[in-house]
């Protein structure tokens, strides 16, 4: 088999969302998706037989993190990150660009790389593009990222420009260094610049990616200037390869996004507002932390098939998060990733059915 194959099903008659399978080594995952983010070999709180119950196909993991500990070289060792963590489905590294951009203490780019100190303890460490490609083979998962740099937001157009050039030279290297069966997808950069963004996809697209991604959002721009450049650069991607739109994730922001012909995403959004009390329904979010919640015998949402919604009651859940309980981050968190797995099944199901446009006005009407 291939390392990885990507099969249109059904096209949206009134706008360019989809629905497709991509196939890989470790199973099928049907598009749109969203992959919860394991951070560290782990998305938070809650275990990999949690996230098969919530119908979950494919997670993403972080090459800079997992790079600094335990290290790739032990991880590969043990089997590699399958193995390490004990998930038998898809799995996405990032290149470590982003993190290197948002976490580092310090950093300094190069046309080698990047050179920057850990957020952890402070140690001196260098990325480049062959680095990248060392710890993501090393890890073994089944898409990998080029690397890239992620320009900062706001940034002047000079400034972009050079960013562009250098994450295009940084692919090409990315290809040659590549040894290994996975997929590797390429990352669109140009900020909110239009002429850069098509000059980074086309660049892109000439070296005849996998798969490629939209980089360098969610990174501070107002929601209709992100959806702007989505709308701007789609046109410039392969009709036949997926798209993976990269840290972008409110429930409004994949619903719009898929409208505009995006296949994949990534956020921390539903474990991190779980583990901050945030909980999404098919009425909009919930804050457990209220004080109305105390004598509530429903579930967090009644609509809801999750395990949490099926146990426990609002006032629990409630109890437990005041009580700063663990419990109350694991019962959050498997509601939350339910409710962004669910989210995503009736999407692809409305595509299928011809019904995106109303399935979106359904949405919003409920979701405020």
């Amino acid at each position: 088999m291939r390392k990885l194959e990507f099969k249109i099903h059904h096209r949206c008659s009134t706008s360019r969302a989809r629905t497709g399978r991509i196939r890989t080594l470790h199973g099928d995952v049907e598009t749109p998706v969203f992959m919860p983010v394991g951070t560290q070999g782990s998305v938070k709180a809650v275990s990999p037989e949690d996230l098969v119950d919530a119908n979950v196909r494919i997670i993403l993991a972080n090459t800079y993190h997992l790079y600094l500990r335990p290290g790739h070289e032990i991880i590969e060792r043990l089997g590699g990150l399958h193995g390490f963590m004990n998930w038998n489905g898809p799995i996405l590294t990032d290149s470590g660009g982003f993190q290197v951009y948002s976490l580092a203490k310090l950093r300094n780019i190069s046309e080698q790389g990047v050179t920057f100190q850990s957020h952890l303890d402070g140690s001196k460490h260098f990325i480049g593009p062959e680095e990248a490609m060392d710890i993501q083979m090393a890890l073994g998962a089944d898409i990998i990222m080029a690397f890239d740099e992620c320009a900062p937001y706001p940034a002047d157009y000079e400034y972009v420009l050079n960013s562009v050039n250098l994450t295009s030279r940084w692919a090409e290297r990315c290809i040659e260094r590549k040894k290994s069966a996975q997929a590797l997808f390429g990352i669109v950069q140009g900020g909110m610049y239009k002429d850069l963004r098509q000059l980074s996809a086309g660049e892109l697209v000439a070296m005849d990616f996998d798969g490629y991604a939209l980089g360098g959002l969610s990174v501070g721009e107002d929601r209709e200037t992100r959806l702007r450049v989505i709308r701007e650069i789609r046109d410039s991607l392969p009709d036949a390869k997926p798209v993976y739109l990269m840290g972008v994730g409110t429930p409004e922001d994949l619903v719009e996004a898929v409208m505009l012909g995006v296949d994949m995403f990534d956020c921390v959004m539903p474990t991190r507002n779980a583990r901050n009390g945030t909980l999404f329904t098919s009425k909009g979010k919930l804050n457990i932390k209220n004080a109305c919640y105390i004598e509530d015998k429903r579930p967090i949402d009644e609509n809801c098939r999750c395990y949490t919604c099926s146990n426990y009651s609002r006032a629990y859940l409630r109890h437990l998060y005041m009580a700063r309980e663990l419990l109350a981050y694991r019962l959050n968190t498997i509601h939350n990733i339910f409710y962004y797995s669910h989210l995503m099944e009736g999407i692809r199901k409305a595509i299928e059915e011809d019904r995106m446009d109303s399935f979106r006005q359904t949405f919003y009407r409920e979701y405020s």
